[in-house]
């Protein structure tokens, strides 16, 4: 038969039970904790998507078997919205956002008074198909610096055309993501901080490319720590100062520190990639590049 304990030994087996679990969290509290991780849904424009004379429902079927959650469409240039419609409901792929497609073209910083009108125009009407496919964002590339344009000349054109557009954004509840891209426009964190804050509005965000400026000189992971919650988007492809473009993974990016940088803002959102694209062998290949650099 076990003897019963005496106050004085049960004091000391306590003691020596605190002492332990003490030990532990202090062992816990200790080690390195796991670095945070963003939580990504990936994505490719839609255009890469290639099933000849397929339907939407096909061709977000390849998407899926592919690996991806989400597609971003053009607008113009995406037809029958309402099969799209029904086929991403039906399949499950999201069409997560919109591109402006010919902001390129008919640029909000044009020149001529009829031209930025156009332009005007597309952008509304993407901000309308925006909404009737459910997607939360438009990309928006806002003008382009030339011969014709000077910098500033760009900033207040594109400024006063994107304000028009903005009553619409807000009734659809859809922002303007303003993407960087070689338009020898915004090309420093500063300049697109400054040019999204200047509307003070939520309908008005940043679309940050990860490899576009990388040739500019600042690491795509300062560009979204300066960025923070005004990156409402970023896609990438593959750019090696080196080599130019190149596949994803294989480019200057830096890709753990782009994750450390998006987990420090916290993003959690779409990652688009934006190459070349083509039947299932090809949106596999992208796909597993594609998890390689976003840890998934």
């Amino acid at each position: 038969m076990t003897r019963p304990l005496g106050r004085r030994e049960f004091l000391k087996v306590c003691a020596a039970v605190s002492a332990s679990v003490l030990g532990v969290e202090a062992s816990a509290q200790d080690s390195p904790r796991p670095p945070a991780r963003p939580r990504l849904r990936k994505a490719v424009k839609y255009g890469m998507v290639s099933v000849p004379n397929g339907t939407h429902k096909q061709r977000l079927e390849l998407a899926k078997r592919c690996g991806f959650a989400g597609v971003e469409i053009d607008s113009p240039g995406t037809g029958n919205l309402d099969d799209l419609v029904a086929a991403s409901k039906e399949v499950g792929v999201v069409v997560h956002g919109v591109i402006d497609s010919v902001h390129w073209r008919d640029t909000l910083s044009h020149p001529d008074e009829a031209v930025r009108a156009r332009g005007l125009a597309a952008l509304n009407g993407a901000i309308e198909d925006a909404r009737r496919v459910g997607a939360d964002t438009v990309l928006l590339v806002p003008g382009v610096v030339n011969k014709d344009v000077s910098f500033d000349q760009c900033w207040e054109r594109s400024t006063a055309e994107v304000r028009k557009a903005l009553p619409l954004a807000e009734k659809a509840n859809v922002k303007i993501a303003i993407e960087v891209v070689w338009n020898n426009f915004i090309t420093t964190p500063e300049q697109l901080i400054r040019y999204v804050d200047q509307f003070n509005s939520r309908f008005v965000a940043a679309y940050f490319d990860c490899s576009n400026m990388i040739k500019y000189g600042v690491p795509p992971a300062e560009w979204i720590r300066r960025l923070g919650r005004r990156m409402a988007k970023f896609d990438f492809k593959g750019y090696s100062n080196a080599k130019q473009w190149v596949p994803i993974g294989e480019g200057d990016e830096n890709w753990p520190e782009v994750l450390k940088a998006l987990a420090e803002v916290g993003y959690n959102g779409w990652a688009t990639a934006e190459v070349g694209g083509g039947g299932e062998d090809v949106l596999r290949r992208i796909s597993g590049q594609m998890d390689r650099v976003l840890g998934l």
